[in-house]
């Protein structure tokens, strides 16, 4: 039961974090930079918080361990590049080519995510 919950709420924040990111990415495209003084700065926030501890929960209630999984531990990785990538391309003091370039990185890197969690290959 528990396992259930933590997935569908790990899944519903992890979708919820990819429709943040490229919301924010389109209102900073279109030169709508005001969402930065709206709830929409820090709601993403509030949501990845929940997201990382839903993932932590599964990891207890289930066998998977980072480290011993590599798709888990790539997960991991790319977790850690779709972070730096986002910073960048949220960053309104990083030229616009490369906010551009580390959105587009950010993207794939959660695509990758998103297939590894769904397919769990093994990897190494």
């Amino acid at each position: 039961m528990a396992y259930v919950l933590l997935k569908h709420l790990h899944m519903t924040t992890a979708y919820l974090t990819v429709v943040l990111f490229a919301l924010r990415l389109l209102l900073d495209l279109v030169g709508r930079p005001g969402w930065r003084r709206t709830p929409l700065r820090w709601i993403p926030h509030a949501n990845d918080t929940i997201l990382l501890a839903a993932a932590i929960g599964l990891l207890f209630v289930t066998p998977w361990m980072p480290f011993v999984h590599g798709w888990i531990t790539l997960k991991i990785l790319l977790l850690i590049g779709y972070i730096v990538a986002g910073v960048f391309a949220m960053r309104q003091t990083v030229a616009r080519h490369w906010r551009v370039l580390a959105a587009v990185l950010a993207l794939v890197q959660i695509t990758a995510i998103f297939h590894l969690a769904m397919a769990k290959p093994v990897l190494f």
